[in-house]
This record gives structure tokens, C-alpha cells and sequence, in this order.
């Protein structure tokens, strides 16, 4: 059994076949999938994918990518909170690598959705590339500990995943840690331990070795705990039933 943690299969991507995208992972084994909020106009169709699959579950959230759009308050994002089908905030966080100079409006939209979340009592979504010192910072500073949640697609160094599990948060990786490139990661991915570890497509990006360059999707998601496995000695089933029990845990679903 394995879970995608973060997916887009509401993008454009997909727009004539999401459904079937959604079929694709009952051979896969795949039995759940959170589907990933990044901007309040395209939020509507998160839900409907939600209301329309059972096993897809969604998020409320507005990306640090997106600047001059709609900013989202604590009160807009309690209020998509109450979705039945949206179980945690995010995508939220720092990318100091696609946007340059001033930041601080990505910092103070990372603190709006840590304090809507402590609100809520629902985990976060944390996205982070080139910015960890200031994502480790917010965390502490707003008690984003008090929540918990997830640093997804996960890249960066066993010292930042290290100080992220001690605030509670669990670690994602995605179709990354399979590529070849990637060893440094995959020495992050043998020491994470397993009770505080997701897997993830990020679809439709990133899709795993022997997919790379393709349309992610999630049934391609045993592929990422297949590389995990590798570099843990041991096999990708128990690290989809590991990763899985997490996902569940963390975001209150049932199974």
C-alpha cells in the first residue's frame, strides 16, 4: 500500500484526464492522494477533485512562487479550512532560488499560514528551496511546533531535516531522491527515521526513475519508496506501509 502525499492533479496538466489519473492508482496500489492548494483561484478546483474522489484529500494554501495575487489572511484561510475534505494549510514556506530581491512579503505570507494553522489545529505544508535559515527561523519564532506538519519535496541538507523532525514535522521526499544526481539526498533519506517519513509525486513534476521527464502522477509514487528502499536495505513495501501510517496520522485521515 503507498500514499502521494502532494500532488497537483488539479493543473491544467490534467484537465482532460484527471479522473482517470485518479483510476490509474488502484493497480498501482496507491490508495490516497493529498492534492496541494497554491493560489485562492484555482483552490475551487482542489475541492471539487476532493468532493469527487474519496481517496483525494486537499489543502488550503497560497504558494511563496506567486507574487502580486490575491494575499491570504488568517480569517481566508480559517474559512477554507472548514472544507470537510481539507486537512492541512499550505502549500506555504520560502523560495529564495526563483525570486529575487525583496522577500519580505513571502516571509509575512509564511507567518499568516503558521498562525492560521495554530489556529485550526491543522498541519502545514512547507515548501522551502534555497531559504532554509529563514524557514527554521519562522518556524520557531511563530511555534509552527505547536502543529506540526511537513517539509515536502524535501532537498536540502540532514542538518535542516534534522531541526525540522525536532520541531515535529515530518520529511517528504519526492521522485528526486531517484535520480542520479541525487546521492547526497538519498544519504538524508537512510538516516530520516521512518516513523517522521512521507513519500510524494509532486505530479506533475519531478516524476521518478523510469518515468523521469514525463507527466508525474501518483501511481508512479512506489517508485519513490522503490529508491528509498535501495539505500535503506530494505523493500519498497515497508516503506509504503510506514509512510503511509504517517500520512494518516498526520492528517487525521482514516483509513
Amino acid at each position: 500500500m503507498f500514499v502521494d502525499s502532494h500532488c497537483h492533479i488539479n493543473f491544467s496538466d490534467f484537465a482532460h484526464d484527471s479522473d482517470d489519473v485518479v483510476a490509474r492508482m488502484v493497480p498501482a496500489r496507491v490508495t490516497h492522494a493529498l492534492c496541494i492548494s497554491v493560489t485562492y483561484p484555482e483552490w475551487p478546483s482542489v475541492v471539487a477533485l476532493a468532493d469527487r474522489h474519496a481517496n483525494i484529500y486537499a489543502t488550503a494554501g497560497v504558494h511563496p512562487d506567486y507574487e502580486d495575487i490575491v494575499e491570504p489572511t488568517v480569517s481566508s484561510l480559517l474559512e477554507r479550512a472548514q472544507h470537510p475534505k481539507v486537512q492541512a494549510i499550505g502549500e506555504t514556506g520560502l523560495d529564495y532560488y526563483r525570486i529575487q530581491g525583496d522577500l519580505e512579503w513571502q516571509r509575512e505570507r509564511f507567518r499568516t499560514h503558521i498562525r492560521a494553522a495554530r489556529e485550526c489545529c491543522k498541519p502545514l505544508v512547507i515548501h522551502t528551496r534555497s531559504a532554509s535559515e529563514d524557514t527554521l527561523r519562522i518556524m520557531r519564532e511563530e511555534r509552527a511546533d505547536e502543529v506540526g506538519g511537513v517539509m515536502h519535496c524535501f532537498t536540502e541538507t540532514w542538518n535542516v531535516a534534522s531541526a525540522a523532525i525536532d520541531m515535529g514535522f515530518h520529511i517528504s521526499f519526492s521522485g528526486i531522491v531517484s535520480f542520479k544526481s541525487a546521492a547526497d539526498l538519498r544519504d538524508v533519506a537512510a538516516r530520516v527515521p521512518l516513523e517522521r517519513m512521507l513519500i510524494e509525486t509532486d505530479a506533475p513534476y519531478l516524476a521518478p526513475v523510469p518515468y523521469r521527464g514525463k507527466r508525474n502522477e501518483p501511481s508512479f509514487v512506489p517508485h519513490v519508496a522503490a529508491a528509498i528502499a535501495a539505500v535503506r536495505q530494505t523493500d519498497a513495501e515497508t516503506i509504503g506501509a510506514a509512510t503511509s501510517q504517517n500520512f494518516f496520522t498526520l492528517f487525521r485521515i482514516s483509513q
